[in-house]
């Protein structure tokens, strides 16, 4: 008996490629490293966790340098080395990038929150959610089947209501953690349904292996398939914010602390795309008349109703500023949704592809730059209403200008080239894949983007009412300004950086 059983049991060893999967592994290490160390910290050195935090997240983000050299994988089958559960190519790289940095920043944010929150806010647990939706949200573009890719998805989504709800005695928090919950959960039932008819019509979850099981399912389970296809979209719908899956978004970023609302804007889309991406171009690209036109008309719906509203807001409701950037970057969902759907119809779908990370790593530069500038006025106007930043360039000027870079940026005008540039390459992967009608769309929406982008622009340089109120800044909120500023002034200057960036590698 034991001979047969001595292959089967080489055949389950697997050797693992540390470095590899070092960028999630190490932000869940830190993540538990700050849960044990919350227990013999004393009250007034609490402090300490958020450093602890921002250094694991530094640690993971700086690990991602030594994987440029080449694609790696690992957890594969061992009879086919090909079909793994996680591999670090490009793409992983680049979003993995976007979500650690992210991440860093709202944690830099987060240092002066709590400091702020006066123990409304439990540091230990606020930090350990923090870095395990990190290491989730790290994991999620790496992995290849369906099984991990879910895992990742729950792991950066769950500790994310928590952190939402956090704030103690908070009704409005409460309440938004309880939407976001409600709202989240339903779309993992549903994707956990179109998975698992999915793998019931082809016997497995590794995303290349569907890729070329489904093309040849049995004639009486093709109907079973395509509503696997369908639901599995919907139920990703939900996590990218694209409408009418987008209910949750404004209440949710309102209620939670305002570097959490940051992180969800950038961390939290980052993980719904990638996930759409490898679903879509790897899994399912013989689907592509399924899920191509469907993704079209949800793009031009999500950026005419984010837009919309987004213009809707009136500068003397409370928090109106927050609400504003909500209802923004559902509009900007919209934008970030029109290159994966051109890659239905296009002959390269990876240029579509690396059109989307392109425009997502703008986005996630200068929308977290407006949020940490949000966070800093918010400190003494705590309801963060766009009235309140009229004249803000007299009570602290760089803030002004740098906010000012990021609104324009966000619209897509000079000096903010990079936004130009990235809705330019957008636009492009539409026309491109003879999506005209959807590059119009675009472009109604960019216009009508504009109008509010540029009122609360204009707002900042008006005469103050009364005395300018001067705005100190905490070291941790000028690092997280200093450093989204930066960033995008860069690839303002050199834009071209980001599609060599982003050649995406994926197939």
């Amino acid at each position: 008996m034991s001979s047969p059983a001595q292959p089967l049991a080489a055949s389950l060893v697997q050797s693992v490629d540390w470095p590899a999967i070092a960028p999630p592994t190490i932000a869940a290490v830190a993540g538990l490293v700050v849960l044990v160390a919350d227990l013999f910290l004393a009250e007034h050195r609490k402090a300490l966790l958020g450093w602890m935090s921002v250094a694991g997240l530094a640690a993971a983000t700086a690990m991602l340098l030594p994987l440029l050299d080449g694609d790696r994988s690992t957890f594969c089958l061992t009879g086919d080395a090909a079909v793994c559960s996680y591999t670090a190519d490009r793409f992983t790289l680049v979003i993995q990038f976007l979500v650690l940095g992210g991440a860093l920043l709202s944690a830099l944010l987060s240092v002066t929150a709590l400091k702020d929150a006066r123990k409304e806010l439990p540091e230990g647990e606020y930090w350990f959610l923090l870095l395990s939706s990190a290491a989730g949200a790290a994991l999620l573009p790496a992995s290849r089947d369906l099984a991990t890719l879910i895992v990742a998805l729950e792991v950066a989504s769950l500790p994310a209501f928590a952190l939402v709800g956090l704030r103690y005695g908070d009704r409005k928090s409460s309440e938004a953690a309880l939407k976001f919950f409600l709202s989240s959960v339903t779309a993992t039932a549903v994707s956990l349904m179109g998975i698992s008819f999915v793998y019931a019509t082809t016997g497995t979850l590794y995303l290349t292996q569907i890729a070329d099981r489904i093309q040849n399912v049995d004639g009486q389970f093709h109907t079973l398939a395509q509503t696997g296809v369908v639901l599995t979209l919907v139920g990703f719908a939900f996590k990218t914010a694209a409408v009418p899956f987008h209910f949750w978004v404004p209440d949710t970023y309102v209620g939670a602390p305002l570097p959490i609302a940051a992180y969800l804007s950038v961390i939290g889309k980052a993980v719904g795309f990638s996930g759409l991406i490898l679903v879509t171009v790897v899994a399912l690209p013989s689907y592509a008349d399924v899920w191509g036109p469907a993704l079209a008309a949800l793009a031009a719906l999500t950026m005419t109703v984010g837009n919309v509203g987004a213009l809707r807001q009136q500068a003397t409701r409370a928090y109106s500023a927050v609400r504003l950037l909500a209802w923004s970057s559902v509009g900007q969902a919209g934008y970030l949704l029109v290159p994966i759907a051109a890659a239905a119809y296009s002959g390269d779908a990876e240029k579509s592809i690396g059109s989307t990370v392109a425009y997502a790593l703008m986005y996630g530069a200068v929308n977290l730059g407006a949020f940490a500038v949000a966070a800093l006025v918010g400190r003494t106007k705590s309801l963060n209403r766009l009235a309140d930043y009229r004249g803000l360039y007299a009570s602290s000027p760089l803030s002004a200008l740098l906010l000012a870079f990021f609104l324009l940026c966000l619209a897509g005008l000079p000096p903010g080239i990079i936004g130009l540039f990235a809705k330019v390459t957008v636009f492009s992967a539409a026309v491109d894949a003879g999506l005209g009608w959807l590059a119009v769309v675009m472009a109604v929406n960019v216009v009508i983007a504009l109008f509010y982008y540029l009122q609360w622009t204009a707002l900042l340089f008006r005469a103050p009412e009364g005395e300018p109120e001067k705005h100190r800044v905490p070291g941790p909120v000028t690092a997280a300004i200093a450093l989204t500023g930066a960033l995008g002034i860069v690839l303002s200057g050199a834009p071209q950086l980001v599609l060599r960036f982003t050649d995406t590698g994926l197939f």
